[in-house]
């Protein structure tokens, strides 16, 4: 799946990262390789490494090759590869709209929409999914027919850190293990990722946008969710939570009648393009 900026313009993709994705999930020998990759104690295994002193000297090459303008960031010391992966931008270099009526973006990253048919169900490429696999939960996701489906795709260049689309409060954490595919569009054609990769979500009852359902999904190569909160009263442009290393997802789900997405985030996705997007831009507004 391609990518387009706000603007219309196509943005070009990591096509060495993609080469070694469908190297992994299009040959034979990648099948068998990714059943290591995406174990859960591969991912434990890089994230200890990670952690580690050691790692921090990888983070000057990581820096040059993911291009990362570090003038966006707050200054400081990185004891280890995961800290610098954690980084905090500056509160300036990204302004949230705090308009009630305007939806925001949860995070910097590349986003897809879907409308959510009978049954729970959204197609991605052609390909049906279903909410309720992914919350494990039909009772629940039976709620959220005819709403929206919100793929938001953190690439590892991406800042790492989430917000609180609105102002309310949430329920506890759900924790759904599973393992760690890469959450590249790739990935879509051999594994469903919204049923087997490790997740966790929680309902946020918000202000101007009804129950919605925000959730994480966990990639290759660690991926760690770390939310700050369970029960809990938010407020609009909080910061949520983070992940570490790895690419990894946010998804939102939104009950009918209660958004409509911006129109060029719309026609991107059914043409087949992800839309670039920034923590706290406007991506829709609120319905009625």
């Amino acid at each position: 799946m391609e990518i387009k900026d706000r603007q219309g313009n196509i943005i070009l993709s990591d096509k060495g990262q993609d080469n070694m994705l469908e190297r992994l999930y299009r040959t034979v020998g990648g099948s068998i390789a990714l059943k290591g990759l995406t174990a859960p104690l591969v991912s434990k295994a890089a994230g200890r490494f990670c952690d580690s002193i050691l790692s921090a000297k990888l983070i000057p090459s990581f820096i040059e090759k993911a291009g990362i303008d570090l003038t966006e960031y707050e200054s400081g010391y990185y004891r280890s590869f995961n800290d610098f992966f954690t980084r905090k931008i500056k509160k300036d270099a990204r302004p949230v709209n705090m308009n009630p009526n305007v939806l925001i973006s949860p995070c910097d990253s590349k986003l897809t929409v879907y409308k959510i048919g009978e049954n729970s169900r959204f197609m991605i490429k052609g390909t049906e999914y279903g909410v309720s696999s992914f919350l494990r939960c039909a009772k629940l996701a039976e709620k959220y027919k005819d709403g929206w489906f919100m793929i938001f795709r953190l690439g590892v260049s991406d800042y790492h850190r989430y917000i609180y689309i609105d102002d309310g409060c949430k329920s506890k954490n759900i924790h759904i293990q599973g393992i760690y595919h890469t959450v590249n569009p790739i990935a879509l054609e051999k594994a469903d990722i919204y049923k087997e990769n490790t997740r966790e979500f929680t309902v946020l009852h918000t202000k101007n946008f009804g129950n919605v359902i925000h959730a994480e999904v966990g990639a290759m190569l660690v991926g760690r969710i770390k939310n700050h909160h369970e029960k809990y009263k938010f407020l609009r442009g909080e910061e949520k939570g983070m992940f570490e290393y790895g690419g990894s997802t946010v998804v939102l789900i939104f009950p009918p009648d209660t958004v409509i997405p911006d129109s060029d985030i719309l026609k991107n996705t059914n043409d087949g393009f992800e839309t670039v997007v920034k923590i706290g831009e406007r991506i829709g507004i609120k319905k009625g």
